[in-house]
């Protein structure tokens, strides 16, 4: 009989790269897979390789707000209700949570038909969904060595399995870093998350506006804007003579990260572990009104190991980050070492590592 794995994951990107991951290593392995998430799914995850959709309801809530937990609360009731509805047809032999308040209710029902269960934490401080779920859960994988805030004996459990990148990404891993070369063309990726990303929009140009001209003359600059950003920064690099390439978002990451010899951008779990098995050295903005400074902590990963630098935003200016920028593309010995240090940290085959958790979990079921 095929094995079954529902996949249960919030519906942003940062849950559902690494939930894709896994799906397309699983049924590579023979596995079925079904996507859970919030009634939101079904326009989140156009591409997301699963054999069936369930939309359950599912809520957050604000601190502090007694009647949003309350209603947070009913909404998580129903949704745990129309899982196990679902589990009875589909009989599925594992339940993975990739975090967020949608993999709630599937993880719930799970607990509750006595169901293998497996959570994957992909920050180095442990999401409000999973920290709630884990004690409860059978096995915890997560992404990066630490695990802060997770309840008492969780990070003691965890296995560290990384993670899971897509396939376009995971092929990077075996191109090797080439710094620019002297009077040669040095190439800048800019990317931003879905908060945030204002700050890099807006900043970044005017930083390399500000750079000695013999510089600016051989950079090359990709850089994902906000729409209503992009026509201040297109004047800013034509300005500054620079060859820019200016867009909300760029379909081909994996190529544009291939060719980067530095890169700039926010320090979700994704992008952070990206950047390590791409092998790139970067200057991480951790996003500061990030709950628990997630952002800040998983690029603590890359910037102990040597990796990149941490510009946090109370402390960046157009002045410190146009210094920062002309120290690092000036020395591309400087940046060979940062990406090898980037790369040592890497776990390129997390999506491998984590299927063999599933599977061990499911089958220590049997």
């Amino acid at each position: 009989m095929r094995r079954i794995a529902v996949v249960a994951a919030g519906g942003t990107g940062g849950h559902l790269f690494p939930a894709q991951a896994l799906a397309e290593t699983l049924i590579a392995r023979g596995w079925g897979v079904v996507l859970a998430s919030d009634e939101r799914v079904a326009g989140l995850a156009q591409d997301f390789p699963a054999e069936r959709r369930i939309g359950l309801s599912a809520a957050t809530f604000r601190r502090g707000d007694p009647i949003g937990m309350v209603r947070a609360g009913l909404a998580v009731m129903r949704g745990v209700l129309q899982a196990r509805s679902v589990f009875r047809e589909i009989r599925p032999h594992v339940v993975v949570g990739f975090g967020g308040y949608p993999s709630a209710p599937a993880l719930v029902a799970a607990r509750l038909d006595r169901l293998p269960t497996v959570i994957h934490e992909q920050n180095a401080v442990m999401g409000r969904t999973n920290r709630m779920l884990a004690p409860h859960v059978k096995t915890i994988a997560c992404a990066f060595p630490t695990l802060q805030k997770a309840p008492k004996g969780v990070a003691e459990r965890a296995r560290v399995v990384g993670n899971p990148v897509r396939p376009p990404i995971r092929a990077l891993a075996d191109i090797p870093y080439i710094p620019p070369e002297p009077n040669g063309p040095v190439r800048l990726l800019v990317t931003g998350g879905s908060q945030g990303a204002r700050l890099l929009s807006e900043l970044v140009p005017e930083a390399v506006k500000a750079l000695p001209e013999d510089l600016r003359r051989r950079l090359v600059v990709q850089q994902q804007t906000r729409a209503e950003s992009m026509n201040t920064a297109r004047r800013a690099y034509r300005d500054a003579l620079v060859d820019a390439e200016i867009a909300p978002f760029f379909r081909d990451m994996a190529g544009r990260l291939r060719d980067a010899h530095l890169v700039i951008g926010r320090s979700g779990a994704g992008s952070v572990c990206e950047f390590a098995v791409a092998g790139k050295p970067a200057i991480l903005v951790p996003l500061a009104i990030a709950i628990d400074d997630d952002q800040g902590q998983n690029a603590r990963l890359l910037a102990e190991a040597g990796g990149a630098e941490i510009a946090r935003e109370s402390q960046l200016t157009v002045e410190s980050l146009a210094s920062a920028l002309e120290v690092l593309l000036n020395n591309p010995a400087r940046l060979a070492r940062m990406a090898a240090a980037s790369r040592a940290v890497a776990i390129p085959d997390a999506a491998e590592r984590l299927a063999d958790v599933v599977e061990a979990t499911a089958g220590a079921a049997r």
